[in-house]
């Protein structure tokens, strides 16, 4: 392409009428025409004079692409001499290039061929093992509110107004520690606060030194697996549990060792006890996702295996404080007196999930540890959000919004649980609705939650299937879990009718027999 039909390509191509700056438009044409070959190395530039008549904009214009072209590598400008298009084609001896024959193509107004390389087809088998694991195995959803997802708190009953009320009296003051990392494990006055609270609500033995503020739950489990475990230890997790604590110990190459649990939660068979595990993971106030009370002696047995074993324990106390006809029970961690266990948390269940602020509870020996570690890996900041919710709390609001909402999803459970037993009667049952905010329908053996769920999304309604709580393909229980808290009381009973109508077309149907 000589400098008389760069002119004319230019010209054909700039949109007088379009919101992006011709300037934009040029540099852009300009670098296009140069990384595909259609301005090779060495092609010498109209000068700016020239080439701003031939397209008709100032000349000025011309001169701020071209130092800017020039700036990024793409030419080359010598005072007296010109501006030459700079070899910037990559050097195919060091690259090794093992790629496909290139297709050759032909633009509109350049009747040269050219060689333009075919990108490499990129799927699953471009990641590592884990990699494909985690993404294979992800239970994230692309939906994250509405009937009736899981988990999710109600953020609209979120008291924004005190929120920002709060935070802009920080920001007033423009505390510029409040601007910069978060080294020392966090806010103090936010462990100071969190740690009266937790003393009070959960009873949780701690002093603030030993509170660690994160960004939730996921990045509390990934500190500790990094700190505490090497590849290929083992760890116990609860069959079935939560498929993100899943997937955090899964790509730090962690063996998972699934766990029965019954009635009163985590139950090690004989096999299990005989090959300690390095930590062992556990929702001993509310298990995840089927909602039983780890009993005190199960609680009391663990404890003791791990003190003689040297085993660490990962409490995960993620949503105990919305528990309906009883106080929230008291934590694992309080009964723990031999420093093993490590209890995370979150505030985002109690307020709303963008919020992310959460905190883990080490040891007192791993004080030092963790917060070096938490500095080292994430670099931690959101002081400013931290202060916020030092004050949030301080002033009351955290408890009274707590209590509020706890009365309000106490409500859209028990109309959640009405709806079903009219619906269904006893034939389906409903399990861990003590306390949280989901609940779990129970289905037929034969029944197949996972298309049961494709089927409800379908219809406008999100689920999750029990089964993809289970490490195993053939889950001991059918099920979905059903959160209500992001539900509005009017919209429960609608909802689950179509929920009611895809379960009794697709999962109770008698199975077909083969002939």
């Amino acid at each position: 392409m000589d400098t008389v039909i760069l002119s004319d390509w230019l010209a054909a191509r700039l949109d007088r009428a379009a919101a992006e700056p011709v300037y934009r438009q040029t540099l852009r044409l300009m670098q296009q025409a140069i990384l595909t070959g259609q301005l090779p190395p060495g092609t010498k530039l109209p000068s700016s004079r020239t080439l701003a008549e031939d397209l008709g904009i100032a000349r000025n214009t011309v001169l701020h692409v071209y130092d800017q072209l020039t700036a990024e590598g793409y030419v080359i400008s010598t005072t007296g001499s010109g501006t030459y298009v700079a070899d910037t084609r990559p050097d195919t001896a060091a690259v090794n290039m093992r790629s496909k024959p290139a297709v050759a193509s032909v633009d509109k107004e350049d009747s040269t061929p050219r060689e333009t390389p075919k990108p490499p087809k990129r799927d699953l088998s471009d990641l590592s093992t884990r990699g494909r694991r985690l993404i294979d195995k992800a239970g994230v959803s692309a939906k994250q509110w509405g009937a009736f997802m899981p988990g999710v708190p109600d953020v609209a009953e979120f008291p924004a107004r005190t929120w920002s009320r709060l935070q802009a009296r920080l920001w007033k003051e423009a505390n510029p520690d409040l601007l910069t990392y978060a080294p020392g494990g966090g806010y103090r006055p936010l462990r100071r606060a969190l740690s009266d609270y937790l003393r009070v609500a959960r009873s949780v033995n701690c002093t603030p030194d030993q509170i660690i503020i994160t960004t939730g739950i996921h990045q509390s489990i990934d500190l500790a697996v990094r700190l505490l475990t090497d590849v290929g230890d083992r760890a116990w997790v609860e069959e079935p549990c939560y498929w993100g604590a899943r997937s955090v110990l899964q790509s730090s190459g962690i063996t998972l060792v699934p766990v029965p649990v019954d009635d009163e939660g985590l139950n090690p068979r004989e096999q299990d006890l005989q090959q300690p595990p390095r930590l062992a993971l556990v929702t001993p106030s509310h298990q995840y996702p089927l909602g039983m009370v780890m009993s005190l002696a199960r609680r009391r047995t663990l404890l003791e295996y791990a003190r003689q074993h040297n085993v660490w324990i990962i409490e995960d106390d993620y949503d105990s404080e919305f528990r309906y006809g009883s106080r929230p029970l008291a934590s694992l961690q309080g009964l723990d007196e031999a420093g093993q266990v490590i209890y995370v948390g979150s505030l985002g269940k109690m307020l709303f999930p963008g919020l992310r602020i959460g905190y883990m509870i080490a040891p007192e020996h791993l004080v030092d540890t963790f917060r070096t570690g938490v500095a080292e890996l994430y670099r931690e900041g959101q002081l400013m959000q931290q202060a916020v919710m030092t004050d949030f709390i301080m002033d009351g609001h955290l408890t009274s919004h707590v209590r509020r909402m706890r009365a309000l999803y106490g409500e859209r459970r028990q109309i959640l649980i009405d709806a079903i037993t009219a619906r269904f009667g006893s034939e389906l049952p409903v399990m861990g609705d003590e306390a949280g905010l989901h609940l779990v329908l129970g289905l037929p053996d034969h029944a197949n939650d996972r298309a049961v769920t494709a089927a409800a999304y379908d219809a406008g309604v999100i689920v999750r299937p029990l089964a993809s709580y289970y490490s195993s393909d053939t889950p001991a229980r059918r099920g979905l879990l059903l959160g209500y808290a992001c539900v509005p009381n009017d919209k429960i009973g609608p909802a689950f009718d179509t929920l009611a109508r895809v379960i009794e077309q697709t999962a109770l149907k008698a199975p077909t027999r083969a002939a």
